[in-house]
């Protein structure tokens, strides 16, 4: 099982000279992309027990970017605050990410991913070095977590490829 400073650390080598509002502004597309012409059935096939199918992945996906949204959000209004992790695999059971509409999780990821990027675009360089303390990986300002997050995606595109090759 990855720590989650081995994860930080994984995460952040998948960014090595790449621009995180970019990566993060090209993930949608991307995703559509991949999916597109995929049937449903495919799309839910689990590639393994235990592994998530794609319409999983989409799911956590766009309840990722609930956290980071709030998260985004916190550090500009509370500068130094404590960002706790949250629990995938609950967040998985919860959100019943195995029957959840493939349609509605991509529409959520959109919405809130459309939203922090029109966010992005009006921040000043003061903003971007605001700052939170993640309860797993320590400090990190709103720039860092820009970068977590495009390392994110960077990660489950890769996996959803794997999945369709698979």
């Amino acid at each position: 099982m990855e720590t989650p400073i081995e994860y930080k650390a994984r995460i952040l080598a998948l960014m090595e000279g790449k621009e995180p509002v970019a990566v993060q502004r090209e993930t949608y597309p991307e995703i559509t992309g991949l999916i597109a012409g995929v049937s449903v059935d495919k799309l839910g096939e689990r590639p393994a027990p235990g592994k998530w199918s794609v319409a999983e992945v989409l799911a956590h996906l766009a309840e990722a970017e609930i956290v980071s949204t709030w998260r985004y959000r916190q550090m500009l209004e509370h500068d130094g605050c404590t960002l706790p992790g949250f629990g995938q695999e609950l967040w998985a059971d919860l959100g019943e990410y195995g029957t959840r509409d493939l349609e509605d999780s991509l529409e959520q990821f959109r919405l809130l991913r459309d939203a922090n990027l029109r966010m992005f675009d009006r921040l000043t360089p003061e903003q971007w070095q605001r700052h939170g303390v993640h309860t797993e990986r320590g400090p990190m300002t709103l720039h860092d977590l820009a970068v977590q997050i495009a390392g994110h995606d960077i990660n489950h595109v890769a996996q959803i490829r794997a999945i369709l090759r698979g």
